[in-house]
């Protein structure tokens, strides 16, 4: 259900794209890039509260030892607390996890119950401390501005090669046409963004460490956040051994060996 929402949202946003471009004239990169700009930030407000809900439940942590030690945990950074949920992600996966999702009121922090059957609460808590490190060290705003800015490159390259002819010489074409054109972009823009993504990995790794860094120095478990990683990449079967390139162009979070190491390195 969750795929076909996504897959059906896709189809929107292209079909308002190819309406856009085959009508707006020159600025229709820049209505696109608002647009969908728009959308994006819109469903980050509005997914908390209506979305998510409809495909699994939410339930408001219990007052208890977990509770009150996120709280007095989230204090200690001066990390405002409004929503703490569970959900219930062992109806679909085994797979344990936790993420933060929304803005200001709409802020949500919820675990998998999954995740807190199968961590005690330090290790809860340096998950946790894990995940407010990036929004202390604004992995979170920078993301979402480099997204932007991704974003705006897309359009406004798609905007220039489908304005030339000699994009649809090259395939041998003697009239124009959009829908042609963004099939002959996405061919030519792989390389582009393959090289991009690499770039986006390499930031996405950094953060991690800083994210890491964060969560060691201020629960001062360091060993809580190792035995969370541990078993969390134990859960979801990551491979412990990849090939260093491979991790270059492909991994967005750095090893679990590299980021014991760091760890280890940040107690010290």
């Amino acid at each position: 259900m969750i795929a076909d929402c996504r897959y059906r949202l896709l189809i929107m946003k292209l079909a308002a794209t190819l309406t856009l471009f085959e009508y707006a004239g020159n600025y229709a990169w820049l209505y696109c890039w608002v647009a969908v700009t728009t959308s994006n930030m819109v469903i980050q407000f509005i997914a908390p509260i209506w979305i998510m809900p409809l495909f699994n439940k939410f339930t408001p942590m219990e007052p208890g030892e977990l509770k009150d030690a996120i709280q007095s945990y989230a204090r200690s950074t001066d990390y405002e607390v409004r929503n703490i949920s569970v959900m219930d992600g062992s109806k679909r996966s085994s797979k344990a996890n936790a993420f933060f999702t929304g803005f200001g009121r709409t802020k949500r922090i919820a675990l998998f119950d999954t995740l807190i059957s199968k961590h005690t609460i330090q290790e809860l808590i340096a998950v946790l401390a894990h995940e407010i490190g990036h929004y202390k060290k604004k992995h979170v705003l920078w993301g979402i501005l480099i997204s932007i800015a991704h974003t705006g490159l897309i359009f406004y390259m798609l905007s220039v090669l489908l304005g030339s002819s000699g994009l649809y010489q090259a395939f041998y074409m003697d009239e124009t046409s959009i829908y042609t054109g963004l099939l002959f972009f996405g061919l030519l823009y792989i390389p582009v963004e393959m090289v991009l993504t690499v770039a986006l990995h390499i930031l996405s790794r950094r953060n991690e460490y800083e994210a890491d860094r964060f969560a060691t120095q201020t629960t001062g478990k360091p060993e809580s956040l190792v035995g969370a990683l541990k078993k969390l990449h134990s859960d979801n079967l990551s491979n412990l051994t990849p090939h260093p390139f491979y991790v270059f162009l492909n991994y967005s979070h750095p090893t679990l060996l590299q980021r014991v190491q760091a760890i280890k390195l940040y107690k010290t």
